[in-house]
């Protein structure tokens, strides 16, 4: 079942943004951060839109060329979450 949040990244821009990223694609949907456990989902406050290329990235299933370290990518990972929390909060989608 999709949300109202999951299905507000439709038209929005990738707020990831790494190399290869495709801000203003068709692709973009709304990824949740690793870490909800074994077959789980984070919540989707701990979300944020993303372009498939960003995406695979995040999920491993794509590696830049040179790898880029994990610790790095967390922070853009959190990052990207924070932007999208700011857009959601800005069409109501969540509240404080």
């Amino acid at each position: 079942m999709t949300s109202k949040i999951t299905a507000s990244a439709r038209g929005k821009p990738c707020q990831v943004m790494l190399e290869g990223c495709m801000p203003e694609n068709e692709t973009v949907v709304y990824a949740h951060m690793n870490g909800g456990g074994m077959g789980t989902k984070q919540s989707d406050l701990f979300g944020m839109y993303a372009c498939l290329n960003c995406h695979d990235i995040i999920d491993g299933r794509k590696q830049l060329d040179p790898p880029i370290e994990r610790e790095w990518l967390e922070l853009q990972v959190a990052r990207a979450v924070l932007k999208t929390q700011k857009i959601l909060l800005r069409d109501n989608l969540i509240k404080l």
